[in-house]
């Protein structure tokens, strides 16, 4: 059982952070490699082609190895989910009045790129908005998601949970009902990928789209992506020299070489190898499977159950655990709560977290302790 991690951290003990969600901060370990990867082009005369390839290729291994990819091949680095997101929209096969299926409210990265491809194709994009009522929202969400998809859907695009509040869509049944019509399935998975178990072998989803600074606890302007075999022969969005076959061979780059590395390789980004990003990524995801996503998940159950309880008891709505992560909650908040008055009394205490509307997003890491939840509540009763 895992105990609080705040002492891996630089955040200072008066700091209640529960933002992570926002984003994540990094480990000690990861600022020091960040440090040391510095230093490495001060001294470029001992920089050796090796170097531009096998820090990237382990990298993709630890990424596959976090997520359950077979081939680590399929993982192509990308500098921001909108990239990854480019790769797919500009590879898929769609004629006019098919739809894409979206969640209501889905964050901009994933809705512009699949705006672009339907102004092009003349597709619908099927926007699934939450419900209104309270009770029974998350089934009732992912229900309408399922009913969303019919024969003309050409993908789901959708996070693993939801950016503003935390609800968790059922990734398994939504693969399963767009096999049934012949349709994509795409994952942003930058909100629960580092703090909740993913398999790609089990979901099989046709794309992963992950940005590192959040809870992979990385650099920002990195991340990872899980291509599938329908991308396999795609075009890219940038020609990078490093995804031919044969780069590796620096006399012979003129050599120009039609054919591209297997599988999703040229889908990464240029200058991929990233001499200061990489290895804070990699050390980074080292310390993340070390506490294992699972763990997190608990952590973050344990700490803030009790605290979700009160804040229950004075009216606010939260949803139920079988829809949502532990590590990302979202608080709706009850009439008669001040907002900006709540927002100056956290500020006073010292605690860090997301407001969206009339309601709060919690994001909880291992850094957290219960300290931060009475600070939280704390300034919540004071806004009452």
């Amino acid at each position: 059982m895992l105990t609080c991690q705040k002492h891996l951290f630089s955040l200072p003990d008066e700091i209640s952070y529960l933002n992570c969600a926002y984003m994540g901060p990094l480990p000690k370990k990861v600022e020091e490699a960040g440090l040391k990867g510095v230093s490495v082009k001060a001294l470029p005369y001992q920089v050796v082609p090796e170097d531009f390839f096998q820090p990237v290729k382990q990298l993709k291994q630890l990424f596959s190895q976090l997520v359950d990819i077979a081939d680590p091949e399929r993982v192509a680095i990308i500098p921001s989910v909108s990239y990854g997101m480019a790769n797919v929209v500009r590879n898929v096969k769609a004629e006019a009045g098919q739809n894409v299926v979206l969640v209501g409210e889905v964050f901009p990265s994933n809705y512009y790129a699949w705006r672009r491809l339907a102004d092009e194709k003349k597709l619908e994009i099927r926007l699934v908005n939450a419900p209104t009522a309270s009770k029974g929202r998350g089934a009732a969400w992912n229900e309408a998601l399922l009913q969303a998809i019919d024969g003309q859907t050409v993908a789901a695009s959708l996070p693993h949970v939801h950016w503003a509040d935390g609800t968790r869509f059922d990734l398994a049944a939504v693969r399963q009902r767009t096999r049934e019509v012949g349709a994509l399935m795409v994952v942003d998975g930058t909100q629960s990928v580092g703090a909740m178990p993913f398999d790609v072998e089990t979901l099989q989803p046709d794309a992963l789209i992950c940005a590192a600074y959040k809870w992979m606890l990385g650099p920002y302007s990195l991340g990872a992506a899980y291509y599938g075999s329908y991308f396999d022969d795609g075009s890219p969005v940038e020609e990078s020299w490093m995804n031919r076959l044969h780069s590796e061979n620096f006399q012979a780059l003129v050599n120009y070489q039609p054919a591209y590395k297997p599988s999703a390789n040229r889908y990464g980004m240029g200058e991929s190898s990233q001499f200061i990003g990489v290895p804070m990524f990699a050390t980074a995801l080292e310390m993340v499977m070390g506490w294992g996503a699972e763990n997190i998940q608990e952590y973050g159950r344990r700490l803030a159950l009790p605290w979700l309880g009160e804040l229950r008891e004075m009216g606010c709505q939260i949803e139920d655990e079988t829809f949502r992560g532990h590590h990302l909650i979202g608080v709706r908040l009850p009439e008669g709560v001040d907002l900006d008055r709540f927002k100056e009394k956290a500020i006073a205490e010292k605690v860090y977290l997301s407001f969206r509307g009339n309601a709060i997003r919690l994001s909880v890491h291992l850094y957290n302790e219960e300290k931060d939840f009475e600070r939280l509540l704390k300034a919540f009763k004071a806004s009452l």
